[in-house]
């Protein structure tokens, strides 16, 4: 019998959110969900399966069966930071199927977010007042996202190595079309094989769709398009970036009409 869902990430803050409400109300019948987009970085699908033991509760695995840029091919998008058509197809549209199919709405629904980000819950509860969503890391004690570290490690947990690395979030490998140019220059220094895989698909998308592109180039007051590979060669040729423009993730939220409709 299904007693509670987390909305399970792979990153720490899924982790630690599910940890504290199961500190409080027990991990029987816990299940955490997780929806892969084929993508991950293979350290967090290590820590996905300790994090799940650490827990105790049982690990439930949705693929759709594509990762994000055959979804976008398919959709003829590029996704960006306003239109993440991989976040609703492979996270949004899975996770609230299996909610709807395995859940009541009394069912206690945990999301990872965090106190700086209460303005993502309540948009969540507001738009889906049927479900019974909970962020216990919106609710006293506050903790970081170092807190949260620091705990995962006193239980004796390795987090995912993205962490370490100055990644915002661990999600997709590194790779988020909500990114912003920062951890576009984070994935081509830690991992630049990545970065050319992104790249290459890109500009394959770029062929079908037109001049549309991931980033945007903000300079002189103006918004225009900026691909990766524009990006890899300012970084390389040590020309300035916004890096402070960190962009956000935020894929797990309410379902949107799209999904509902679909679903």
């Amino acid at each position: 019998m299904v007693k509670s869902v987390v909305m399970f990430s792979s990153g720490i803050s899924s982790w630690a959110a599910a940890k504290r409400y199961a500190g409080e109300h027990g991990a029987k019948g816990m299940v955490l969900v997780f929806a892969d987009t084929l993508i991950e970085d293979a350290d967090n699908y290590r820590f996905l399966y300790e994090a799940a033991e650490n827990i105790g509760g049982r690990l439930e695995i949705l693929r759709e069966g594509r990762p994000p840029w055959e979804v976008m091919k398919d959709k003829q998008i590029i996704g960006n930071s306003r239109i993440d058509p991989c976040s609703d197809i492979l996270k949004r549209r899975p996770l609230h199927r299996w909610q709807k199919e395995n859940c009541g709405p009394e069912t206690p629904i945990i999301l990872g977010i965090c106190f700086d980000e209460e303005q993502r819950y309540s948009r969540i509860k507001d738009r889906s007042p049927e479900w019974n969503y909970l962020a216990p890391l919106c609710e006293k004690p506050w903790i970081s996202k170092r807190d949260t570290l620091a705990w995962a490690r006193r239980e004796g947990l390795t987090p995912p190595r993205m962490y370490e690395m100055g990644f915002p979030h661990a999600n997709c490998g590194g790779f988020c079309i909500k990114g912003g140019h920062a951890s576009f220059a984070l994935l081509l220094r830690h991992f630049p094989d990545r970065f050319m895989h992104h790249e290459r698909e890109e500009e394959k998308m770029r062929e079908i769709v037109g001049n549309h592109s991931i980033l945007k180039d903000r300079r002189n007051g103006q918004s225009n398009p900026l691909t990766l590979r524009a990006l890899r060669e300012r970084i390389e040729s040590n020309q300035e970036i916004d890096e402070f423009d960190l962009g956000g993730c935020g894929c797990i939220g309410a379902m949107t009409q799209e999904a509902e409709s679909s679903s």
